[in-house]
């Protein structure tokens, strides 16, 4: 049996997976070279050459000039073949939409905020959506776009690819929302919630070596996203990082949207914090005005700010103690607020064994409003990807 007909016969069985993740991280930026690939996939240089000679062969994957290394042969750098190929993407919140074009290797251009009902359900809402991510991918050459990708403020099953039991999203419930978008534009398509969305974007332009990391997401509501191995994790069900719904003490019997009492969201969340102020006496009626208050120094807006960061930084301690990620990454409007993060650092470096916090990073998502939106289109280009795969060695496509 030649060495070709071999790497067939076990793409269908294995070899498959190992090529999709080569491809995934060639794509994401986090490797360029076969001692690389390897390093990260903790796969034998032998398994990973005969790997990429696949991926060559098929035009998947092209070789691009050499990097000198120390003390041995220069390297061949890689990269995606077509890498001139390009995802549009949108990143979707209450009353607005982030959007633009997402490059392979975690580059961004393009980006705007537009208007964005998600109120007025997926009908209504997403055909105009759909033009201007249609405008953007004309603008840059409608015959290079490879996938299609949304970040949505809700619980994504991503194997149907629609929106579960959405707390904030009236109407998506079940919509078939990836089926959707490839109807509409002819690519692959991909649909993820926010906080894995920003674990995934945030993780493709840190360093190689940060393999376990937390990103969370807090804006009106909280999330999580959690990379472990280099990857993102989903667990059992996809509801991994579902952080929001952890009974506090100090949530007592206020009613939370999962329809319990006393979660997190109800004490640390933007739209606690709204509530909280208006319970106070203050003109609040959105994050955006906790935001504006808190950063004008409004001592009831910074106090309840600082005891909101005080109470995730909490719960996230356990998690970083279970978990000991080498990094936690803060994203979401309440990260642009000084005395939040500095409450949420402060409760993790009292809350956590030494060993664990000893080398963690606890920093801003280096994208920031950017994260989801990044996240979105290297999922769609990830998904893109494994349908090109499949398309060329007959291998069963796996769901990013």
């Amino acid at each position: 049996m030649s060495e070709k007909s071999a790497v067939h016969r076990r793409g269908a069985t294995g070899v498959s997976s190992l090529a999709e993740r080569v491809l995934e991280l060639l794509a994401s930026g986090q490797a360029t070279t076969r001692t690389e690939l390897a390093g990260l996939l903790g796969a034998a240089p032998s398994t990973i050459s005969l790997t990429v000679s696949q991926l060559l062969a098929h035009g998947l994957v092209a070789e691009q000039g050499t990097r000198s290394s120390t003390g041995g042969r220069p390297r061949k750098v890689l990269r995606l073949g077509g890498s001139e190929g390009f995802a549009v993407a949108a990143d979707l919140g209450g009353r607005h939409a982030r959007v633009g074009v997402v490059l392979p290797g975690g580059g961004s251009t393009e980006v705007s905020t537009v208007p964005f009902a998600t109120a007025e359900g997926p009908e209504t809402a997403l055909p105009s959506l759909a033009e201007t991510l249609e405008a953007l991918a004309e603008r840059r050459g409608r015959e290079l776009l490879r996938g299609v990708g949304l970040c949505l403020p809700g619980p994504v099953d991503v194997e149907p690819g629609v929106v579960t039991l959405p707390s904030r999203m009236p109407g998506w419930n079940r919509f078939p929302v990836r089926d959707w978008l490839e109807d509409r534009f002819g690519v692959p398509a991909a649909i993820e919630n926010d906080a894995n969305c920003m674990a995934v974007g945030e993780h493709s332009v840190q360093p190689a070596e940060r393999r376990q990391s937390i990103m969370v997401k807090m804006g009106s509501a909280i999330g999580a996203g959690v990379i472990a191995d280099g990857r993102l994790y989903r667990g059992a069900t996809g509801a991994a990082g579902e952080i929001t719904h952890v009974r506090v003490e100090a949530g007592h019997d206020t009613p939370c949207s999962c329809g319990n009492t006393g979660c997190l969201e109800t004490v640390a969340s933007g739209a606690a914090l709204v509530r909280i102020l208006r319970e106070r006496g203050l003109d609040v009626a959105s994050i955006e005005d906790v935001v504006r208050l808190a950063s004008d120094a409004d001592p009831e807006a910074t106090r309840a700010v600082r005891q909101a960061g005080r109470y995730l930084g909490m719960v996230l301690s356990a998690n970083v103690n279970f978990f000991n990620p080498d990094a936690v990454y803060l994203g979401g409007l309440l990260s642009t607020l000084e005395p939040f993060v500095a409450a949420v650092r402060s409760q993790l470096y009292e809350g956590c064994h030494p060993l664990v916090t000893k080398h963690l990073v606890i920093e801003r998502a280096s994208l920031g409003a950017d994260a989801g939106l990044v996240g979105a289109g290297q999922f769609a280009l990830q998904r893109a990807l494994a349908h090109a795969l499949h398309a060329a060695t007959g291998s069963v496509p796996a769901h990013p």
